[in-house]
């Protein structure tokens, strides 16, 4: 048996087959339920398109160490692994990796937000705008 690399579609696909990922208005209800939603975008985005509010911004080279319950690096949030985490990126792609990597570290209710920002502010839900932004 030979074992033939993954191409990145493949690997999404089977990221997200491990994943119940959720749409905007899901991924809402689920954060006034409780659940944490992280934005793992870089700060260029955020200082482009605005944040959602109340998301914690945890860029994506650090997600692991502050979200994982047992590592020093952790975040005051990131108590239990029991913890509702929804991780969103830009267009929904990389939190899918994203959101599986901390599966991987016990996280078993973490998942992703189908779309990212761009369909999270396409929706019509909160959106804080950049600082510069026109008033």
């Amino acid at each position: 048996m030979t074992d033939r690399p993954l191409s990145i579609d493949q690997a999404l696909d089977r990221a997200r087959a491990r994943l119940d990922r959720l749409t905007p208005h899901q991924a809402a209800a689920a954060v006034r339920e409780g659940a944490l939603l992280v934005d793992t975008r870089y700060a260029a985005l955020r200082d482009r398109d605005g944040t959602v509010p109340g998301a914690l911004v945890v860029e994506r080279n650090e997600l692991e160490w502050r979200l994982d319950p047992q590592c020093d690096h952790r975040l005051p949030e990131a108590v239990h692994h029991g913890l509702r985490v929804i991780v969103f990126c830009n267009e929904g792609y990389a939190s899918s990796l994203a959101a599986v990597s901390l599966r991987d570290l016990g996280l078993h209710r973490a998942t992703d937000l189908i779309g990212g920002f761009q369909a999270w502010a396409a929706a019509g839900l909160p959106v804080t705008p950049p600082a510069d932004a026109p008033v």
